[in-house]
């Protein structure tokens, strides 16, 4: 194994794994305010689309990545209007906007099934710099989480969203800001997938990461910091298939695929065997609609 073969395999596992640190980040944002959005897997298709289909038309990769974000958002804000508006059940809303992401992202991107972009995004270092903000976006939400006035206060609605409402702060408009900053991250994870990691429109191009994402945060124990050790675990996982061959080692492929999604589930089950471990974090109100007095 030489220097080059290292150094090709650390900068694939860093691609493979921005996709999944953006999501799993915006995910863990929106858990810490006391919501909890399923819909992460559709956002991210619809991200995917939009951008390619913006890149694509006019050549602009910032107006491609902006799309998605765009569209992440549009999503985030409908499932904020039935969860946080109407009061609908959080889990039921989130696995319907995904069924609806998976549907409106397939219809959208029949023009452009089979098309390739080159969306030319600036590399440093060799990796792209949408790679270098997802890493940097790690410290940065810790930073925010515990070292801010703002971040205290989403901390503070996730636990006990009533003390924060007694004492005068809004619980809605922070839970919705939470959301939307959620539904921007996904639909930015999605753009990268569609315009960077893989850069051609694929129905279904996500292939579960949008559920990796929320395992992630689980398995992160909602700390921003291990999000990233995380993702490049689940990164290096999807990478390990693609440079199998080039080791020479004959394991099936079939094997080989669904080596992600069995790390995934043998690591939350490492974590759950004890209770504590997984609660430990975890915000108080968690999926519990919250209905203010005034």
């Amino acid at each position: 194994m030489n220097e080059a073969f290292v150094i090709a395999l650390v900068l694939s596992t860093a691609a493979a794994a921005t996709p999944l640190i953006l999501a799993a980040l915006g995910e863990l944002v929106v858990e810490r305010s006391g919501v909890l959005n399923l819909g992460v897997e559709g956002m991210m298709l619809a991200g995917a689309v939009s951008a390619f289909a913006v890149t694509t038309h006019t050549g602009s990769a910032a107006a491609g990545f902006a799309a998605g974000m765009g569209a992440g958002l549009a999503l985030s804000a409908l499932f904020a209007l039935l969860t946080l508006g109407l009061m609908t059940n959080q889990v039921a809303t989130g696995l319907a906007l995904t069924l609806f992401g998976v549907g409106l992202s397939a219809f959208a991107g029949q023009p452009f099934v089979g098309q390739v972009v080159s969306a030319g995004v600036p590399r440093v270092l060799g990796l792209d710099l949408v790679a270098w903000a997802a890493i940097a976006l790690c410290p940065l939400l810790w930073l925010f989480l515990q070292k801010t006035r703002a971040g205290l206060l989403l901390r503070a609605v996730g636990e006990r969203p009533e003390v924060a409402d007694a004492i005068g702060f809004a619980v809605r408009p922070i839970r919705l800001a939470a959301v939307l900053f959620g539904g921007a991250l996904a639909g930015l994870a999605g753009a990268y997938l569609s315009l960077v990691n893989t850069p051609m429109w694929a129905e279904g191009m996500t292939a579960g990461r949008g559920w990796i994402a929320l395992a992630l945060v689980v398995f992160a124990t909602w700390r921003p910091l291990r999000v990233l050790a995380g993702a490049w675990l689940f990164g290096g996982m999807t990478v390990l298939q693609l440079h199998t061959q080039a080791l020479g080692l004959a394991i099936p492929s079939e094997f080989l695929s669904m080596l992600p999604y069995l790390a995934t589930v043998l690591v939350l089950v490492l974590i759950c065997r004890d209770p504590r471990t997984i609660l430990l974090n975890q915000p108080l109100s968690l999926g519990k609609p919250y209905h203010p007095d005034r």
